[in-house]
């Protein structure tokens, strides 16, 4: 199918997703070129009319983080200053989204910042997937479309087999109740919390506390937003295993895996972590006990119907990987 005036753009963090985004539409990607100069600042060119299109820019703020969230925002300028009708955000992964409220006295609110800045810089519409709090598109005073990962992680597990009452799904904390909720729904099995608690002292840090629910010889499948050093999802695998479970499985959207995660991983009673390519992994990660699906069907669905003013509702359904 031919979209003439709709244009797919990739910055710097994902272009494998985006890559396959453009296949999966059937267009190809827009021309453009980021540089660096010798002090670090940014430089985007586009190398094509847009003139009256609808963009989309795909782009992930995952690490370097600030350099991904400065090419969005230098490259929106860019498109609005060169007459594009709309400029819509795909960003798969929103960073800063762990800084959502203060917490503690003199605190910034960064996920606020950052959809401050997108909006003054003049984006017309985010599409992104498992905001790490919901509220965050309240922060915003443009539409919002936000996706969920839970059907393709779900997909995967029912073609594994891995359904009903020999497997319970376990949320690492308590926020993520919700999520483990809608996966167990999907793979009807019950589910399970881990009471965890944080350390005030460090950062990415947990203290395991105890299982709340039923593990004992079931298989569990622990589902997250995202994992960055692995700590939370690593200690929840062992108490898991400690508390009777005859075998471990995890997930997450955003598979950030920073510092000592990957060896943390290895190390752990997790026996595969299923993730999403919402941030691309280079292929040093992708250890053996790491599995990477794709959500680009799904990417690529939501721009289409968002470019025909259709709804996305039916997106947040199993999506069948082809």
């Amino acid at each position: 199918m031919s979209y003439a005036n709709l244009k797919l753009f990739a910055l710097s963090s994902n272009q494998e997703l985006a890559a396959k985004v453009a296949d999966t539409m059937g267009i190809s990607l827009g021309k453009s070129t980021v540089r660096e100069f010798s002090d670090g600042e940014i430089q985007v060119n586009i190398e094509e009319s847009i003139r009256g299109c609808h963009v989309f820019i795909l782009q992930s703020t995952s690490a370097p983080v600030n350099d991904n969230l400065m090419e969005i925002l230098i490259m929106v300028d860019a498109l609005r200053r060169a007459s594009a009708a709309t400029i819509n955000v795909v960003m798969p992964y929103y960073g800063y989204a762990r800084q959502d409220r203060k917490a503690r006295s003199r605190e910034p609110i960064t996920s606020k910042l950052v959809a401050n800045m997108l909006s003054v810089a003049g984006v017309d519409r985010l599409l992104t997937v498992d905001l790490h709090a919901a509220q965050i598109q309240g922060f915003f005073d443009i539409p919002v479309d936000h996706l969920m990962g839970a059907p393709l992680i779900a997909d995967y597990f029912i073609r594994k087999g891995m359904t009903g009452d020999d497997y319970v799904v376990v949320s690492p904390d308590h926020g993520g109740v919700t999520r483990a909720r809608k996966l167990a729904e999907y793979l009807k099995t019950s589910i399970a919390i881990i009471d965890k608690r944080r350390s005030v002292d460090k950062m990415n840090t947990s203290e395991v506390m105890h299982i709340i629910g039923d593990v004992s010889g079931k298989t569990c499948i622990l589902i997250d937003d995202m994992i960055d050093t692995a700590g939370t999802i690593c200690h929840a695998a062992d108490a898991l295993a400690e508390s009777g479970a005859t075998a471990v499985y995890a997930s997450c959207t955003h598979p950030v895996l920073s510092g000592p995660a990957l060896d943390n991983i290895e190390k752990s009673a997790i026996e595969k972590l299923v993730v999403l390519d919402t941030i691309y992994l280079p292929e040093e990660h992708l250890i053996d006990k790491i599995e990477q699906i794709t959500i680009a069907d799904l990417i690529a669905e939501a721009i289409i119907r968002i470019h025909e003013n259709r709804p996305l509702s039916p997106l947040f359904t199993i999506q069948t990987q082809k």
